[in-house]
């Protein structure tokens, strides 16, 4: 694996793009993204637009998220060094690294075992260590629960009941809901098992499937 000065002027144009044209202004996630070679994580056919603001093939009919839905999710998160983080959906292992990165505590599940195999092997090589899980998202981790923050990485049509009680008081969990398109939404939980959601703007995202591994 080969990181130049090459990449890295395109990661530094990237977070440039980002603050200046996305109004991203989480220095830790910007540091994050400048620090993590993103073309590691895509087939060496994409290596030219690996820092392109755009969503990629990564194979099982999954995709990496645009460099802004990145940034802008785990930005939402507003993530705390040590933290314990789930997130539903690995996919390339990623996001997965920005949160290393960051100093989180990550639990990363991917239905997909392809997938799985393949971001365990990649980050293991790029020396992050996080905890990672094959089985069905929509169920979570409740033998590792609770956790502070919560992140879905794929479209859900509902928010799933198991995530919210795996949330602990006070926790966000962020997560894209809808079906054709997605309304980013916040959701901080409360006392008494009550929530308040904060909707943000429209993404699009692979579907959540559930009872599929």
């Amino acid at each position: 694996m080969i990181d130049n000065l090459r990449h890295k002027g395109m990661r530094r144009k990237m977070v440039q793009y980002l603050t200046e044209k996305r109004d991203i202004v989480d220095k830790r996630v910007l540091d994050a993204i400048l620090n993590i070679p993103r073309h590691f994580f895509l087939d060496s056919s994409f290596l030219e637009f690996a820092y392109e603001d755009k969503a990629f093939p990564i194979g099982s009919h999954q995709t990496i998220s645009s460099i802004y839905t990145v940034a802008f999710q785990t930005e939402l998160l507003n993530l705390k060094p040590k933290e314990k983080i789930l997130e539903i959906g690995t996919g390339s292992g990623y996001q997965t690294a920005v949160l290393c990165e960051m100093g989180a505590q990550v639990y990363s599940l991917e239905r997909h075992h392809d997938l799985y195999k393949k971001a365990k092997r990649l980050l293991k090589k790029m020396n992050y260590h996080p905890n990672l899980f094959y089985g069905d998202g929509y169920l979570g981790l409740p033998d590792e629960a609770e956790f502070d923050k919560i992140l879905v990485t794929c479209g859900a049509s509902d928010v799933p009941p198991a995530l919210i009680k795996q949330l602990k008081e006070g926790g966000v969990l962020v997560i894209p809901i809808g079906v054709k398109e997605q309304m980013m939404t916040s959701i901080i939980k409360l006392p008494a098992g009550k929530v308040k959601k904060i909707e943000y703007e429209n993404f699009k995202f692979v579907p959540l499937l559930r009872d599929r591994v």
